[in-house]
């Protein structure tokens, strides 16, 4: 008997082992694919000093710019957000889809209602089928002038990339530096009526470089080894600039945008709007030395901006801080045939792996107007105050956010009457026009049938001036499918869109007096911000917002929200 049972119990504990032995490497598995994230954001106020003197500013953690948030695809991410500045704040973690989960998007009064000061709010999202470079930034204010940071998704363990390996990588976070309060700034210009102060500095990881006074350290240097690729990971965090940018002595293949592989091609210079993200591959193969690598804004109209040039430094390894650095050669400011010949080049990868999913068929038309204009303000210099609209409405904000307000069927918040057209055609881009085409006001937004495939036509005009925006929407990537100069033409324009391998974005430049065409499926329920990523035109209300319906199937109703989300 005690043989027996000594030889049951072995084989017993020997069977249970076996199982253990495998459920561990089934968890250790589950884990290495789909980890949990945590991060911590303290909103703080700290003394940074920039261009010969030291100013507060609102950061994250002390550090300016913030932390990068590093996940791999499939995880679970959770950020909580403490803030102890004297804003309220909110962080949007820009070109994350957040499927069903718009508690998690970060838009100020859109998705949530922001974080008070002394008070907390976790964002808790997975990173589902994406992987590349993002950002994240305060969605709130002008506070992302100084409130931002870059977002690192990894492919899932052993997926190579579509590219060949770099040997190392860098983060590369452009942005804009003012001597003063940015809010202060801001409101100082809203009282006037009157465009607030441009900045006095582009920025490369906060860093504005030696061109500018008291620099030298503000430096952002890089180094390479001699016959080594390395990735560059690019987010554009300017508040109102595209931005040109090179490398001197060294070519670029770009590889991604807005986290979605391309197709590679080489290129001297690339163009990157504010909101967008771009990745390169840069081989070192120069002669080892030390090289300029620069930012300048592009800008094809004549109205006034920073047109500064921020510099870091790619140095090879072994040479002497003494060699003098070589500026590259940037695009004119103005060089509209370049920016038009880049975008064109950008495509989808489209590979077996990496399809590119282009809606085929459209069941809902969409054609917005972009109009800049005045409202009459009394008390402003000029007894006006500049103002932006889509489809001549300029978007009001709430006081509550849109997305508890459509979940928890609130009245009075918002109305679903937002136009598909424009109330009055004309000659979009022709002669300069000053009338607002009665511009009304409000918090008028477009209900959209879940699953349903959306064509949206952004057509600029030259109401004030023509200019080029670059467009968001939250919650969604698109394809761009067609893009052009002038008016879009309905009956001829779309013989000519690219419906095989068109460039997958989150946020589209539809350039200068013309027009851009994106398509995506409305396959994420909840209310999705679209706006314009210049700061300055969001401010005056170019901007609005969609409510993708609920489906019918299991996950495809917006979540109930979060216990700790934030009180309006």
């Amino acid at each position: 008997m005690a043989s027996r049972g000594g030889f049951g119990s072995s084989t017993s504990r020997n069977g249970h082992l076996s199982l253990f032995v495998f459920g561990f490497v089934l968890l250790v598995c589950y884990r290495a694919e789909a980890a949990t994230k945590k991060y911590q954001f303290d909103v703080q106020v700290n003394n940074v000093s920039r261009l010969c003197h030291a100013k507060p500013i609102v950061t994250i953690n002390g550090r300016f710019p913030g932390p990068t948030i590093y996940a791999r695809e499939g995880d679970r991410v959770i950020i909580n957000v403490s803030n102890h500045a004297q804003y309220n704040m909110s962080i949007h973690w820009h070109g994350l889809k957040q499927y069903a989960n718009g508690w998690a998007d970060g838009p100020a009064y859109i998705t949530q209602c922001p974080i008070q000061t002394g008070s907390s709010y976790a964002y808790d999202f997975n990173v589902t089928g994406q992987r590349g470079t993002l950002w994240w930034h305060a969605h709130i204010l002008w506070l992302r002038a100084t409130v931002y940071g870059a977002i690192v998704i990894l492919p899932p363990q052993q997926t190579a990339y579509p590219f060949p390996k770099p040997d190392n990588e860098q983060v590369w976070v452009f942005g804009e530096w003012w001597h003063g309060d940015v809010e202060e700034i801001v409101k100082q210009g809203n009282a006037m009526g009157l465009p607030p102060n441009m900045s006095d500095a582009h920025t490369i990881n906060g860093k504005p470089g030696p061109l500018f006074p008291c620099s030298e350290k503000h430096t952002f240097a890089m180094e390479v080894e001699a016959g080594k690729r390395y990735l560059l990971r690019i987010a554009n965090a300017a508040l109102n600039d595209e931005l040109f940018f090179a490398i001197a002595g060294h070519n670029m293949t770009v590889v991604e945008i807005d986290a979605v592989y391309t197709k590679p091609f080489t290129t001297s210079a690339i163009l990157i709007a504010p909101g967008q993200t771009t990745n390169v591959l840069v081989h070192a193969n120069s002669a080892p030395g030390r090289y300029f690598m620069a930012v300048r804004p592009f800008q094809d109209v004549p109205i006034p901006i920073d047109n500064k040039t921020a510099t870091a430094i790619l140095q090879y390894k072994g040479v002497p801080d003494t060699v003098l650095p070589s500026l590259p050669q940037l695009p004119s400011p103005n060089d509209t045939a370049f920016a038009l010949s880049y975008n064109n080049k950008l495509r989808s990868l489209n590979s077996r792996n990496f399809p590119a999913n282009v809606p085929l068929k459209v069941d809902r038309n969409l054609f917005l107007t972009i109009g800049l204009g005045k409202s009459v303000c009394p008390s402003c210099i000029n007894g006006t105050r500049l103002s932006a609209s889509l489809n001549n409405i300029t978007f009001v904000m709430p006081q509550t956010g849109l997305l508890q307000a459509h979940y928890s069927n609130m009245k009075g918040v918002f109305t679903l009457d937002f136009p598909d057209k424009p109330p009055r055609p004309f000659n979009y881009t022709g002669a300069p026009l000053t009338a607002n085409l009665f511009t009304s006001h409000g918090t008028r937004l477009s209900k959209i049938t879940f699953n349903s495939t959306v064509e949206l036509v952004i057509q600029d005009t030259n109401l004030l001036s023509v200019e080029s925006h670059p467009f968001h929407l939250h919650g969604y990537n698109f394809f761009v499918v067609g893009t052009g100069i002038g008016n879009f033409d309905p009956a001829k324009d779309p013989s000519k869109y690219n419906l095989v391998d068109p460039p997958e974005r989150n946020t589209v430049g539809v350039p200068t007096g013309g027009w851009s065409a994106i398509r995506f499926r409305a396959d994420n329920p909840g209310v999705w911000f679209f706006h314009c990523h210049l700061e300055l035109h969001t401010g005056w209300g170019l901007k609005t917002a969609f409510v993708v319906e609920d489906g019918p199937g299991k996950n495809q109703a917006v979540r109930p929200p979060p216990k700790d989300l934030p009180p309006c």
